[in-house]
């Protein structure tokens, strides 16, 4: 495949999302899904919430027009991917109607996860480094699939949770996607290359009505089904040789949503409350409480974001180690620079 044919599917995707969100908005309204603002909500105003129909409709468009262009597609691997895309798309569709259950939520979310994982896309070897022994290696294919629909369905959440401010999940999903297409276009893969465009072309299409102030969001509707795309091509085979490589760099790459992610549920246990419970702890919450504006807290996230994508490029053509420390570094000044703010009632 050739860039014209690249730049081609991009567009598509771009042109196709961003024709389809007034419909989508439609849709939201003539259905009730409305986001009413909430104590812990940053909009003033009810929202449309379903504009993630038009981010599955020019991802799913895109998909089905260009992977058959691949020269060495997986069909098996691709149907996963859209029956298990459907099934978040469902998942999400429903509950911005109905909320459902956290329970009902992840057993749909296992349940497709587990499907693109039947079909193919899965880590197929672990293997860590050990300064004794040389390398550890487990080939286990029930330890496989396990750790692989763990990372899908926790990638699909982290996704989620970060979708607080106006333009944060579709920007930050962008800039991951690009990362991920990078590091695609690097190793080879074209099937992940047409996935990660066609990502990359719906997030920018509904970015100019997303982005603040908002005319309507993606509610989980979106933000579920991209965290679980990006899932999905983070462990498309885009790394060549052990699987310390192809755990890192993705952890990396996806560094805002699984950061945040990981000290909401560290917060939340610490404070004695459900896993699941929603408050108004997150990163762009303590950035508007810290005084910046909505807009200035969605780009300093945009930039955060992409420190992480481009440190997680770097550790894929460098050393682990040294990755790993830049890394940790990176962490830490990101919870010093967004930690802090004023507390909250709904915490």
């Amino acid at each position: 495949m050739d860039l014209k044919l690249y730049l081609v599917a991009l567009f598509t995707a771009f042109i196709v999302t961003y024709m389809s969100t007034p419909l989508s908005k439609w849709i939201s309204i003539k259905i009730g899904a409305v986001a009413y603002p909430r104590a812990r909500d940053m909009h003033t105003k009810p929202t449309p919430r379903m504009g993630g129909i038009a981010i599955v409709i020019g991802f799913m468009a895109t998909i089905l027009i260009f992977t058959p262009m691949v020269n060495s597609l997986d069909m098996k691997k691709v149907i996963g991917i859209i029956i298990g895309g459907t099934i978040i798309f469902l998942i999400g569709f429903f509950d911005d109607i109905m909320t459902l259950k956290a329970k009902q939520k992840l057993f749909f979310q296992i349940l497709a996860a587990t499907i693109v994982v039947a079909c193919g896309v899965k880590i197929d070897i672990i293997s860590w480094p050990t300064a004794v022994e040389g390398m550890v290696k487990i080939d286990s294919n029930i330890v496989s699939m396990i750790i692989s629909i763990l990372w899908i369905v926790g990638v699909s959440n982290a996704v989620n949770l970060i979708d607080g401010l106006d333009g944060l999940a579709a920007g930050v999903s962008s800039i991951a996607a690009i990362c991920l297409m990078i590091l695609a276009i690097i190793a080879g893969n074209e099937v992940a290359i047409i996935i990660t465009i066609a990502l990359v072309g719906s997030c920018l299409g509904f970015l100019p009505y997303n982005f603040n102030p908002a005319k309507i969001f993606m509610g989980d509707t979106g933000a579920l089904f991209l965290g679980f795309i990006l899932s999905i091509t983070s462990i498309l085979g885009l790394f060549k040789g052990y699987m310390i490589a192809a755990l890192i760099v993705p952890i990396i790459v996806l560094g805002l949503p699984i950061f945040d992610t990981t000290f909401a549920i560290c917060r939340r246990i610490a404070t004695g409350k459900p896993i699941m419970s929603p408050d108004r702890g997150h990163i762009h919450h303590k950035l508007i409480d810290r005084g910046l504006s909505h807009r200035n807290a969605v780009l300093t996230l945009y930039a955060i974001s992409i420190s992480f994508g481009v440190l997680g490029i770097l550790v894929a053509q460098k050393s682990i180690y040294y990755g790993l420390g830049v890394f940790v570094l990176l962490m830490i000044v990101t919870y010093i620079v967004t930690s802090g703010g004023k507390e909250d009632s709904t915490k």
